[in-house]
């Protein structure tokens, strides 16, 4: 499957130059190649409420069951619809909402602490948009503060705001990476996600020993010297 080694910056210019038309809707899945660097959503994606979105997907996900031929009378299944309706929209679905985007403040730098900042080791699930399976790992992020700084626990909140949602994982890398040098007011962002598809694991190929490396490197992070420094800071525990 060569195509899994597609870099990001090579899907960058596929998606400028619309060459997808060339891939099959089976390649892009089968690949974990993605269309659009912004999460696919349509225009009217939040004109019904989470409540009416819950009654409706407890709904059709009675009915997949009843298709696989399982009896929903039986005690143990009678609440699943609506288990798994409350999980897509409360939980593991919940970034797709922007209100549920955690609030961002940045405070003056007073310590005047200008060297990276890393927050390592930040446990993530998401879910493959490809077949709605798990991902889950590892995401570590560093900056270099521009005069402010953030609290430490924001930068595991927009982690998860944007894990919990359909990804593929270098979309999730790049939207974390953008969003932080928007929030933080500079390029200087580094983010590595390490993670393990359960698309991978559990169907296809069935590789349960692989993991996937995402990276995103802005402004000093793109010095080979930094990188270096940054990656000896994640290797020691």
């Amino acid at each position: 499957m060569k195509q899994e080694k597609i870099m990001l910056s090579t899907l960058l210019d596929l998606e400028e130059d619309n060459l997808f038309e060339d891939f099959s809707i089976n390649d892009i899945g089968d690949n974990h190649l993605y269309t659009n660097l912004e999460t696919p959503l349509k225009s009217n994606a939040f004109e019904i409420s989470d409540k009416e979105k819950k009654e409706k997907i407890s709904v059709l996900f009675a009915e997949i069951m009843d298709v696989m031929g399982m009896d929903l009378n039986d005690d143990s299944l009678k609440g699943t619809p609506e288990r798994v309706a409350k999980m897509y929209i409360d939980e593991i679905f919940s970034g797709l909402n922007p209100k549920n985007k955690p609030k961002m403040s940045l405070f003056e730098n007073k310590y005047q602490y200008n060297q990276m900042l890393v927050e390592k080791n930040i446990t993530f699930y998401s879910n493959c948009e490809h077949h709605f399976v798990p991902i889950f790992g590892k995401a570590h992020v560093a900056y270099i503060s521009s005069g402010k700084v953030i609290g430490l626990s924001k930068l595991n909140r927009i982690v998860q705001y944007y894990a919990q949602r359909p990804q593929v994982q270098e979309r999730l890398t790049n939207q974390i990476g953008k969003d932080l040098e928007h929030i933080l007011q500079t390029e200087d962002i580094a983010v590595i996600i390490d993670a393990k598809h359960l698309c991978v694991c559990s169907r296809g190929i069935k590789d349960d020993t692989s993991t996937t490396i995402t990276t995103y490197y802005g402004g000093a992070f793109k010095n080979p010297q930094k990188i270096a420094e940054l990656q000896n800071y994640i290797k020691n525990s």
